[in-house]
């Protein structure tokens, strides 16, 4: 079978596209899928890096097929599997395997779509759909009437974090980059849209100086001190992402200094734990996109052929609207 497979870690070059990759069997509590798309993510280009070498939490090693997000019709099932069955239409994430033509995933895994809800649409919203969905509703727990901040409210997750607070009822405050990332934040349903500079000033005037009840901030290292500032006594800060590099000298002081912060650094796979959970919240998405209260745009569809030249776009420019591999046209 056609696969992008992994032999080394480095830049765009290492993936490589191969035509003689045996197609996987079944094993013990997993599905084989017949992959239809597969979603392109930062996961993705950190696997190939080479960052998630030593991961406990995602233990994928050399030599590997990329993609950890897809779509597709299940044409095994292995032993112990008795919620899925063959020609179920189904969709996962972090779980290793998609840029191919089968995979061999995890049963636990897995969720079922509905027949309103296309490959392609799937394998855009399973990670960061789920990844939000979490970071809302279990570890914010936010409700109608709070007040939340969300750095980087232009980039995937954000989008999604800003349409599923401003849907619960929550006042959305969000940052970005540039005026036009800011543009998108608004578009998407924010109450109020700012550049980095002075954002935890802007903050507090917004909540006449008390702060905002969550922080969520995938930027790490440039703005999380300004986040503690911009969020109230015992406030909750929630780092999901460094992507401007890691706060390596944070002293726990700092969050009492701060006004008894509560500081998390969840990871999803930790609330992805069971196939229940998992057919949860992809349930919650899709309803969502299928009610209109949730977009998720797919900024673009590519081959396995064109996996290197993709990848290289991403680094070039360290942000990704969702992108798509086609791998079987064919399925419906």
């Amino acid at each position: 079978m056609k696969a992008i497979t992994l032999q080394a870690y480095g830049g765009p070059e290492v993936a490589q596209l191969r035509h003689d990759v045996p197609k996987p069997e079944v094993t013990p509590g997993h599905v084989l899928i017949k992959v239809a798309c597969a979603g392109i993510n930062f996961m993705d280009i950190h696997t190939r890096q080479g960052k998630y070498a030593q991961s406990v939490t995602y233990p994928v090693r050399l030599p590997c097929t990329l993609g950890m997000e897809g779509a597709g019709v299940v044409v095994e099932v292995g032993p112990g599997v008795s919620h899925l069955a063959v020609g179920d239409r189904v969709a996962w994430c972090i779980a290793w395997g998609a840029y191919a033509e089968y995979a061999n995933i995890p049963a636990d895994n897995v969720a079922q779509i509905p027949s309103e809800i296309t490959f392609d649409q799937a394998a855009a919203a399973m990670f960061q759909g789920c990844t939000a969905h979490y970071l809302i509703d279990d570890v914010a727990r936010l409700q109608a009437g709070d007040t939340c901040l969300i750095h980087a409210a232009s980039g995937s997750i954000g989008q999604l974090l800003v349409q599923m607070a401003n849907r619960l009822g929550a006042t959305v405050f969000t940052t970005g980059s540039t005026a036009e990332k800011c543009a998108i934040a608004l578009q998407r349903g924010a109450h109020q849209a700012w550049t980095y500079d002075g954002f935890a000033d802007r903050a507090l005037a917004a909540t006449a100086g008390r702060g905002v009840d969550v922080v969520f901030d995938s930027v790490g290292k440039t703005t999380l001190r300004d986040s503690f500032r911009a969020c109230r006594p015992r406030g909750l800060i929630v780092n999901y992402g460094n992507v401007s590099g890691s706060l390596t000298d944070l002293d726990p002081i700092e969050l009492g200094e701060a006004g008894s912060l509560f500081l998390t650094r969840p990871r999803l796979a930790d609330h992805m734990a069971d196939g229940a959970t998992v057919q949860r919240r992809a349930n919650a998405v899709f309803a969502a996109m299928l009610e209109g209260s949730l977009t998720v745009d797919i900024e673009g569809h590519y081959s396995l052929e064109t996996v290197q030249q993709v990848h290289a776009r991403i680094e070039a420019r360290q942000q990704i609207g969702k992108a798509v591999l086609w791998v079987d046209r064919d399925l419906h």
